[in-house]
């Protein structure tokens, strides 16, 4: 098998303003971008302590829209952090709206889901308690 890394990239409806979000509530750090003369952003990505989130304007022209243009998502980012919670407010406090307050999951994680401004939907959660894939079931019937 060959080398693969996977990573996650986004179409936003404003770039610049969803790289300020991330930075505000996740401490994300914006690696570069490349903006054409016109000023959208035709690619940056942004650094989550070692993971990399690409993004782009949308590109109505090649068919590359937005959650938020087109209503709907079916992709969720789920993402671990030290306290749930704490992030989860700094999103609502930023201007996302929340799906799922944060409560502790049967999985042995506490997390919560949110939809950022963009209209992607994010799960955050942290670990509480080691939990044996037999005993998720379990639990999860």
């Amino acid at each position: 098998m060959t080398n693969q890394v996977l990573f996650a990239y986004v179409c936003v409806p404003d770039t610049a303003a969803a790289i300020a979000f991330y930075a505000e509530v996740f401490g994300a750090k914006e690696l570069f971008r490349l903006t054409e003369p016109s000023g959208r952003i035709g690619h940056a990505e942004v650094d989550f302590n070692g993971t990399t989130l690409m993004l782009c304007d949308e590109f109505p022209e090649y068919g590359i829209r937005s959650a938020k243009t087109i209503g709907a998502t079916s992709v969720t980012l789920h993402l671990h952090v030290d306290n749930c919670d704490v992030i989860i407010d700094k999103a609502l406090k930023a201007g996302a709206t929340i799906e799922m307050p944060p409560q502790d999951q049967f999985y042995g994680e506490r997390s919560g889901a949110f939809r950022d401004p963009f209209g992607h939907r994010w799960n955050v959660g942290h670990h509480i308690e080691d939990v044996s894939t037999d005993e998720m079931q379990r639990r999860y019937a």
